[in-house]
């Protein structure tokens, strides 16, 4: 779907950072996200405190993002 407007504000989004990957649930997350360091997922639906993460590759790396103010779409280059 195209839209109306030209993107004209355009705001410089930060980089993703890492993101890890539980090896039970597959949950992804950010590091700064996990916190106590166990899965929340495994911790809430199982309730077992798993620490077993893998690291995720950034699919967006070398890439430059920008946010448009006017519509929200989020613009790779």
């Amino acid at each position: 779907m195209m839209s109306g407007c030209s993107h004209e504000v355009l705001t410089l989004m930060p980089p993703a950072g890492a993101r890890l990957r539980c090896r039970h649930c597959h949950l992804t997350i950010s590091a700064q996200e996990l916190g106590s360091g166990c899965c929340p997922e495994c911790l809430e639906a199982l309730k077992v405190q798993r620490r077993d993460f893998e690291e995720v590759p950034d699919a967006a790396a070398g890439r430059t993002r920008y946010c448009c103010e006017a519509c929200g779409m989020i613009l790779d280059t």
